[in-house]
């Protein structure tokens, strides 16, 4: 599915926000706090997070995964007319089968990602397994607002006409309609936050964006990673 809206990816993104997960993206870079010298950038999708991380982190090495190679493609010719082909690293892989050892990066990041994952359990066991021990994760997602009137006027948006303009421009019916169903589907904010005090981590931490639309998520990884 990613792989047939690769092309329109980056300028759905932009227009069907107004611009907004832009802005989010860079409170998530913002969020991490910390000088690290190995980011993961998981669902890295066309690169734009990571590109983010390696601005305004100078030191550190970032490696973005992504199961969409098309969406890779076009990140790596990004990342290439950037010249930081030094900086980033993008990888095909599997959120649930990482191919990284044990403590292999100091912090990670995913951005409108986890709720695409088959199976979130497993990803974020493995999320917990390659990061250090006290490391951060710093996770972007969609939510539902909880508060009239926004909720209403969300909800709108969301079901009628962001799948119409989806289908419009992307040619893929499934994509755009895809998107609503994940977000009702994804587990609300407080029981997200525990699924990852479940999975490893500690010193939660959650920030609502934009009246609800979006949650940014921190934590950190909890010591004796291999303990549950």
């Amino acid at each position: 599915m990613f792989d047939g809206i690769a092309t329109h990816y980056d300028l759905l993104n932009h227009l069907l926000s107004f611009n907004i997960d832009s802005t989010w993206r860079r409170k998530a870079v913002h969020c991490l706090k910390c000088n690290p010298a190995n980011v993961l950038d998981l669902a890295t999708g066309t690169g734009d997070l990571a590109i983010l991380l390696a601005k305004h982190y100078p030191h550190a090495h970032i490696t973005g995964i992504d199961l969409s190679e098309k969406m890779l493609e076009l990140g790596r010719k990004k990342i290439q007319k950037k010249r930081l082909e030094n900086r980033i690293s993008l990888l095909q892989g599997d959120a649930q089968k990482l191919p990284f050892n044990n403590g292999s990066f100091d912090a990670l990041t995913v951005a409108f990602g986890v709720r695409n994952f088959e199976n979130m359990e497993k990803s974020l066991y493995e999320m917990r397994r390659v990061l250090k021990p006290g490391a951060k994760a710093v996770i972007l997602e969609f939510s539902l607002p909880k508060k009239q009137p926004i909720k209403t006027l969300y909800l709108f948006y969301f079901h009628r006409i962001l799948p119409r303009l989806g289908k419009l421009i992307s040619k893929s019916k499934n994509a755009y309609q895809y998107l609503p169903r994940s977000v009702d589907s994804f587990p609300n904010p407080e029981a997200f936050e525990q699924k990852l005090l479940q999975y490893g981590f500690k010193n939660c931490i959650r920030q609502q964006l934009s009246g609800g639309i979006a949650q940014l998520y921190s934590a950190h990884v909890a010591d004796g990673r291999d303990n549950n």
